[in-house]
């Protein structure tokens, strides 16, 4: 067994489309519109679906915003360098949240940047 994907819910899907691939460097891996069920998905990673767990973005045709509610945490993606991302991040003109920096009690180096929706997206250097 392996995990294949995790699903979140978008509000504008060429938006979050252009954030994980043009900030965060995935790749759009398949799109496929579902129109008698009024919605469309992407999946997008870092390599093929059939070796990596990848990011499955849903749209629902008319949905523009969700309630993201308390129960959701982050998605973790490890980065060579934090510091470095939180920089390449900025530049390109993503939201970084949280900077580089040991965790609270911790010495572990994170940061979180969020999506255009507000999902929070954890960086973490190697372990």
């Amino acid at each position: 067994m392996r995990f294949l994907h995790t699903m979140i819910r978008v509000g504008n899907l060429e938006r979050s489309i252009a954030f994980y691939t043009e900030i965060l460097g995935m790749q759009l891996l398949r799109q496929r519109d579902y129109p008698d069920g009024k919605f469309t998905l992407a999946f997008l990673g870092y390599g093929s679906e059939s070796e990596k767990t990848v990011l499955e973005l849903t749209y629902n045709h008319g949905v523009e915003d969700y309630d993201l509610g308390d129960a959701f945490g982050h998605i973790a993606i490890e980065v060579p360098d934090v510091y470095k991302a939180c920089d390449d991040i900025r530049a390109k003109g993503g939201n970084v949240v949280r900077d580089a920096g040991p965790m609270k009690s911790g010495t572990t180096i994170l940061a979180f940047v969020e999506d255009p929706d507000g999902y929070r997206i954890e960086l973490l250097g190697p372990r």
